[in-house]
């Protein structure tokens, strides 16, 4: 297949193409995605493309469209990224595609699974479900965080004064307290998440 034009000139976006085919057939496709594709910066126009270079060229322009999607739906709400890539998925995006174009945007911060967790996390606080901080990792866990990323968004959101207010928030709705006294209790607490300090610091206050 011959290489009719390529035109880097005419787009607002550094390294993003535009390239047509003697089939009459164009796209956008970025030059970040053509990882398969050493010598590109010596093609020309009138290039006739080996099926493998065509190929590399129409996986680049699958990628940059998948991209300008995956953006779409994070400028709405932040992601993570086992949801974004459910989201491309449903869309008909093949796999091959979102798998190239999820590790991007983590590089460029623009998926952040702990930045989604802890506003989650936030956003969490107030729901009568939201008991304790078990509550929150199972809870993340099922949205694909892996743990390691879960517990630090969860030490980030409940400072001592929060996780406090949580533990009191926990014996309330559980009646926890109408239990099988102090040492049950504890354990307890500790099986739900809670920090030691939390724990001995309502103690002192009964």
């Amino acid at each position: 297949m011959e290489l009719v034009s390529l035109d880097a000139k005419n787009h607002r976006e550094n390294g993003v193409i535009k390239a047509k085919l003697a089939d009459g057939t164009s796209f956008l496709f970025s030059t970040d995605y053509l990882n398969s594709i050493k010598d590109f910066s010596l093609w020309e126009e009138g290039k006739e493309l080996s099926p493998l270079e065509e190929d590399s060229l129409r996986f680049a322009a699958a990628c940059y469209k998948a991209e300008k999607i995956a953006l779409r739906l994070i400028a709405r709400a932040e992601q993570s990224c086992l949801a974004l890539t459910a989201k491309l998925g449903k869309r008909g995006i093949e796999a091959a595609v979102v798998r190239e174009v999820i590790p991007r945007l983590t590089d460029m911060e623009l998926l952040n699974d702990i930045r989604y967790a802890e506003l989650w996390v936030r956003s969490r606080l107030g729901s009568k479900k939201a008991l304790s901080p078990l509550w929150f990792l199972s809870s993340l866990g099922k949205r694909g965080i892996d743990k390691t990323s879960s517990l630090n968004a969860i030490n980030r959101v409940l400072d001592a004064e929060t996780e406090y207010a949580l533990l009191l928030k926990y014996l309330e709705e559980t009646e926890a307290l109408e239990g099988k006294g102090g040492r049950f209790l504890k354990t307890r607490l500790k099986h739900e998440g809670f920090s030691h300090e939390v724990i001995e610091k309502f103690f002192e206050t009964i």
